[in-house]
C-alpha cells in the first residue's frame, strides 16, 4: 500500500533531516521530488500543483518551531497537507435515529460490491448493528448465491427474491422485511455495469425514490487509478453518492486513486479494503494513512487490530500461567493463532515504529505457511505431550514428525522456540517479583 510513493517521499526528506538550515533552494528540490513522486503515483496532475502551492507557500518564510529542525519541519508540513489531501478527518456514515437505515453500494461490475456488502455488515455489527444484507443484483449469475454463502459465514440474514427482476421491488419488500425482523440496517447490494450507462443510473435513482437509503456508498478499485476518480465522478453525479469504500488498496503500490478522490470528487473515503478476509474492512483514517505513507507507522490501527483479535480474558489466564511457569505447547499455539488472526503478519508490522521503513521488512516475504506447520507439528502430539515437552524423546519426535507431515529437524525446532519462549516469560516474571511490579507479558 503506497509502497512506491512511500519510498520516494521518504528518501526525499531524509535528505533534509540532516541539514542544519534550510534555504529556499533547498525547499524548491525538495518539492520538485515530491512533484516528481506524487506524479508517478498516478495522483491527479492538478492536485498535485495545488499540493506542492500549498506547501511551498508554508514552508518558505515561515517561522519554524524552536523545537523542530527545519527538515523536521517541512516534513510536519506535509504531514499535515497530506491529511487535507486525503480528507482531513475521518468521515462516519450516516445512520439514522428512527431504524432501519438503509445504505446502498453502488459502483461498476468487478469493483467487489458484494463482498464489500458483507465485510461491512460484518464490521458494523461489531458496532452493535443488525444487518440485513439484500440481493438486488438480479442481473449477474450467482450474484445472489455469492450473497447468500456470505450470509452463512458471517451469521448474517440475507434478503433475495429469487422470481422477481425487479430489484426496486425487492429494495422495496426488504426494507418492510427489516422491519418486521427487527432490524435496525438494510445493506443493499446492487447490480453494476462494464461501464457507466443510463440503464445502470436510472436503475439507481429508482431504487433511491423507492427506500431513501441514508447512506450511498461508491465502491471503486484502488488499482484502476485515475479511473476510479472518474467513475466517482460520474456516480456523484448521477446520484449523488455520501462516500466511497475503495478496494484493493493493499495491493496499489502507487495509491494515486486513494490521494485524489477526496480533492477532485469532495465525497471522502470512508472504508479501505486491505484484503480478502472478512475482516479485512477498514474505518479510513486520513491522518493515519498520511504517517504510514511518510514512514511513521500507524500504531492505533495495529492496536484496534489486536483489541479486536485478542480475547481478553484469556490474556489474562495465560500471564497467570507465566507467572506460575505452567505455560504448555497449547498456550503457545494459542498465542500464535491470535496474532495469525490479527492480520498478514507482514501488513501488521509494517505499522510498527521502526519496521515501517527498515528495508529488510521491505524485501521480506514472510510466509504464514511456517505457522500451519507449527500447529500441524502442536496437533500430532498428545495432550500430555503438550503439558510437558520435555517428555518427547527421540522416538516421539519421529512419531510426531511422521504424524505432522513434517521432519524430526522442524519438531527439534519447534521444541527450542518454545523453550527460549518460556525462559523469556521466566525473566519477564522474575523482573517483575523484584521490581515490586506486576510485569507484563508480550504476545509470543
Amino acid at each position: 500500500m503506497f509502497k512506491a510513493l512511500g519510498e520516494r517521499l521518504q528518501a526525499t526528506f531524509k535528505k533534509l533531516r540532516g541539514k542544519g538550515k534550510l534555504t529556499e533552494q533547498d525547499v524548491t528540490e525538495a518539492l520538485r521530488e515530491v512533484r516528481m513522486a506524487l506524479l508517478e503515483a498516478d495522483v491527479n496532475l492538478k492536485v498535485v500543483r495545488d499540493f506542492v502551492a500549498a506547501v511551498k507557500e508554508r514552508a518558505v518564510g515561515q517561522a519554524v518551531f524552536e523545537s523542530l529542525t527545519p527538515g523536521q519541519h517541512v516534513i510536519k508540513i506535509v504531514h499535515e497537507e497530506l491529511i487535507k489531501l486525503l480528507g482531513g478527518s475521518t468521515s462516519r456514515i450516516n445512520l439514522s435515529p428512527n431504524p432501519p437505515s438503509v445504505l446502498m453500494l453502488v459502483g461498476l461490475q468487478g469493483s467487489g460490491k458484494t463482498t464489500q456488502a458483507g465485510k461491512l455488515a460484518r464490521l458494523l455489527r461489531k458496532n452493535g448493528r443488525h444487518p440485513l444484507l439484500v440481493a438486488c443484483d438480479v442481473y449477474r449469475p450467482a450474484a445472489i448465491d455469492q450473497l447468500e454463502t456470505l450470509g452463512r459465514q458471517l451469521d448474517i440474514p440475507v434478503f433475495s427474491m429469487r422470481e422477481s427482476k425487479n430489484p426496486v421491488e425487492i429494495a422495496r419488500a426488504a426494507k418492510e422485511s427489516a422491519m418486521r425482523q427487527g432490524r435496525d440496517l438494510v445493506i443493499i447490494d446492487t447490480a453494476g455495469r462494464l461501464h457507466i450507462d443510463e440503464r445502470l443510473m436510472q436503475e439507481l435513482q429508482d431504487i433511491c425514490e423507492a427506500v431513501h437509503p441514508h447512506e450511498i456508498l461508491l465502491v471503486v478499485d484502488a488499482m484502476t487509478g485515475q479511473d476510479a476518480v472518474t467513475v466517482a465522478e460520474a456516480f456523484d453525479k448521477a446520484i449523488s453518492i455520501d462516500g466511497i469504500v475503495m478496494t484493493k488498496l493493499d495491493g496499489d503500490a502507487r495509491g494515486g486513486a486513494a490521494l485524489s478522490a477526496k480533492a477532485v470528487t469532495g465525497k471522502p473515503i470512508k472504508y479501505i479494503g486491505v484484503g480478502e478476509r472478512l475482516d479485512a474492512l477498514e474505518v479510513f483514517h486520513p491522518d493515519r494513512m498520511a504517517s504510514r505513507i511518510l514512514g511513521m507507522a500507524d500504531v492505533l490501527s495495529l492496536i484496534e487490530r489486536a483489541e479486536e483479535a485478542l480475547d481478553v480474558k484469556r490474556a489474562a489466564e495465560l500471564e497467570q500461567k507465566l507467572r506460575s511457569q505452567t505455560f504448555t505447547l497449547e498456550d503457545f499455539l494459542t498465542q500464535l493463532q491470535e496474532i495469525r488472526n490479527m492480520g498478514p503478519l507482514d501488513q501488521l508490522l509494517g505499522r510498527v515504529p521502526g519496521f515501517a521503513q527498515a528495508k529488510q521488512l521491505q524485501n521480506m516475504q514472510i510466509d504464514e505457511r511456517e505457522l500451519k506447520r507449527v500447529e500441524a507439528v502442536i496437533f500430532s502430539m498428545t495432550k500430555r505431550e503438550r503439558q510437558r515437552p520435555e517428555m518427547i524423546d527421540g522416538s516421539r519426535r519421529k512419531r510426531i514428525a511422521l504424524g505432522s507431515g513434517t521432519s524430526v529437524q522442524d519438531v527439534n525446532r519447534l521444541l527450542k522456540q518454545f523453550e527460549q519462549t518460556r525462559k523469556m516469560m521466566k525473566t519477564f516474571a522474575d523482573m517483575g517479583k523484584r521490581g515490586g511490579k506486576k510485569a507484563k507479558f508480550p504476545l509470543v
